[in-house]
C-alpha cells in the first residue's frame, strides 16, 4: 500500500513568539503511498455484493431522475445538499436557508455578508463543475479546476488550484508535523502521485463504485493542497461516476451518507494508509473496508435522494391543489413547476427563469404568495425576496436527518497546509 519515508524538521521554520514545545525540530514520518496505476484489486464477496448493490441503486436513481418532469430541479437541490455536507465534513456549517438566500444574493449582486455560506457556495460552484465537466478522460488540469473554483473567492485564493510545495499534516502541533495523526506524501512527489491518480480514473476495470472509492482514498492521502482537500476529494467521486456514466442526471449525496458515520468515515479511510505489499493481507483487508462502507454509503444516499424526491412530489401535489384553477400555460403554473430549481428568488429572477414580462412574473409570485405557497421576506434593508418555506424545510429535513449519529458532525482536525509564521 505504501512507505513511510523519514524527514527531518528544521526548528527554525516556526520562527519567532512560538511556544518551546512547538519549536522543537525533530524527525517525521511522511506517508508515501503506492501508485494505483498497474495495482491489482481483490475484492471478497461481501464487499463486492455491496458495490453491485451500490452500482445498482445509483443506476436505478439515474433512470428515476430521468423520468421525473423536475429532473433539473431536483439535481440542483440535491447538488446544494452534497455541498453542504461535504462543507460540513469540514466545520463548515450552514443551514440549507442561509445558503439559498446567500445564493440568491449573489445571483442578484445583493452583498453577501455570511462568510460561511459564501464559502459553500463555492463549494456548490466547484461540484457544478465537477458533475459537469467531465465527458470523458479526466485529467490532473480538471482536479485543479475544481479547486480553484473551491477557494478562488475565499481567504486562501492564493492557493486555489495549486499544488502545494510545502508538507502538510493532520492533527498535532500547528507549527510541525513531529506528533501528527498523518503526515501526507512529500510535496516532491505530489505532482507524480496526481498524474498517477488522472490515470487510475480513466481506467474502466474495477466497478465505478469501487473505482470512485479508491481515488477518493488515494486523494486524500495525497491530500495535495494546502486547503480544501475534503471537499475536492469528495467532488472527485462524482467525476470517476459521471465518466463512468452513473450518477449523470442526479447527485446523490453521498457526502451525507458518509457524514453520518463520521468517525466509522476517518477510520476506514485510514485503514488504507498501511506500509508494506498492496497484495498482503493487511492491506487487501483495510481497502475492502474501506469500499465496502464507501459502497453502503452510496446505497444509503440513493435511498435518502429517493425520499427526498418522494416528499418533494408531494408538496408540489398540496401546492397545486393550493393554486386551485389556472389556465395551463399561466406564469403561476409554471412557476410552481419551477420552484424546486429556485426555492429563494426575486421577482427580476422569476422574469428571466421563465422567460416573461416582470409584470407577468410580478402577478404569479403574488398568487402563490395568495395561496400560501410563498413567503415575503428581506435580505438586507431594501432587498424584497420569496422563498417557498415548504420546500426549504424539505431541503433542512434531508440535511438533518443525517446529522452524525455518534454526535461526531466534523470530521478531525482539517490538515495543517504551513506552519503559522509569526510575524517578525
Amino acid at each position: 500500500m505504501g512507505t513511510f519515508v523519514r524527514r527531518l524538521w528544521d526548528a527554525r521554520i516556526a520562527g519567532l513568539g512560538v511556544p518551546r514545545r512547538d519549536r522543537a525540530g525533530g524527525r517525521y514520518e511522511a506517508y508515501l503511498p503506492d501508485p494505483l496505476v498497474g495495482r491489482a484489486f481483490s475484492l471478497d464477496g461481501p464487499v463486492a455484493a455491496d458495490v453491485a448493490d451500490a452500482t445498482a441503486a445509483v443506476t436505478r436513481f439515474d433512470v428515476v431522475a430521468e423520468a421525473l418532469t423536475s429532473s433539473e430541479s431536483l439535481a440542483r437541490l440535491l447538488l446544494r445538499a452534497e455541498a453542504v455536507a461535504s462543507s460540513r465534513i469540514e466545520g463548515l456549517s450552514v443551514s440549507p436557508q442561509r445558503l439559498l438566500r446567500a445564493d440568491i444574493a449573489r445571483a442578484e449582486g445583493f452583498e453577501i455578508t455570511d462568510d460561511t455560506a459564501h464559502e459553500v457556495l463555492a463549494n456548490v460552484d466547484a461540484m457544478t463543475y465537477a458533475v459537469t465537466a467531465v465527458s470523458s478522460d479526466i485529467s490532473v488540469k480538471q482536479i485543479l479546476e475544481v479547486h480553484r473554483r473551491l477557494l478562488i473567492r475565499t481567504r486562501n485564493a492564493k492557493h486555489a488550484g495549486v499544488v502545494r510545495d510545502e508538507q502538510n499534516w493532520i492533527g498535532g502541533s500547528d507549527y510541525n508535523p513531529i506528533n501528527a495523526a498523518f503526515v501526507p506524501p512529500p510535496p516532491e512527489v505530489v505532482p507524480d502521485l496526481l498524474a498517477d491518480l488522472a490515470a487510475f480514473c480513466n481506467d474502466d476495470a474495477l466497478p465505478a463504485i469501487a473505482q470512485a472509492a479508491i481515488a477518493h482514498a488515494q486523494f486524500e492521502t495525497i491530500h495535495p493542497f494546502v486547503d480544501g482537500n475534503g471537499r475536492a476529494g469528495r467532488a472527485l467521486i462524482y467525476m470517476v461516476l459521471r465518466r463512468r456514466g452513473l450518477a449523470v442526471r442526479a447527485t446523490p449525496p453521498i457526502s451525507l451518507a458518509l457524514a453520518t458515520r463520521a468517525k466509522e468515515y476517518v477510520r476506514t479511510l485510514g485503514g488504507t494508509r498501511i506500509a508494506g505489499s498492496p497484495s498482503s493481507d493487511a492491506a487487501i483487508d483495510g481497502m475492502n473496508q474501506w469500499i465496502g462502507f464507501f459502497a453502503a454509503s452510496a446505497t444509503r444516499a440513493v435511498a435518502d435522494a429517493e425520499s427526498f424526491e418522494r416528499t418533494v412530489r408531494k408538496i408540489q401535489t398540496v401546492w397545486r391543489a393550493r393554486l386551485g384553477s389556472v389556465r395551463s400555460d399561466s406564469s403561476a403554473l409554471l412557476l410552481l413547476s419551477r420552484l424546486a430549481e429556485m426555492p429563494v428568488f426575486t421577482v427580476a429572477g422569476v422574469a428571466k427563469m421563465l422567460g416573461r414580462s416582470f409584470p407577468a412574473a410580478n402577478a404569479a409570485i403574488d398568487r402563490l404568495v395568495d395561496a400560501r405557497i410563498l413567503t415575503p421576506v428581506k435580505i438586507g434593508a431594501r432587498n424584497r425576496v420569496f422563498e417557498a418555506r415548504d420546500l426549504i424545510n424539505a431541503f433542512t429535513t434531508l440535511e438533518r436527518r443525517l446529522a452524525s449519529p455518534d454526535g461526531d458532525t466534523r470530521i478531525s482536525p482539517p490538515a495543517r497546509a504551513v506552519p503559522r509564521r509569526p510575524q517578525r
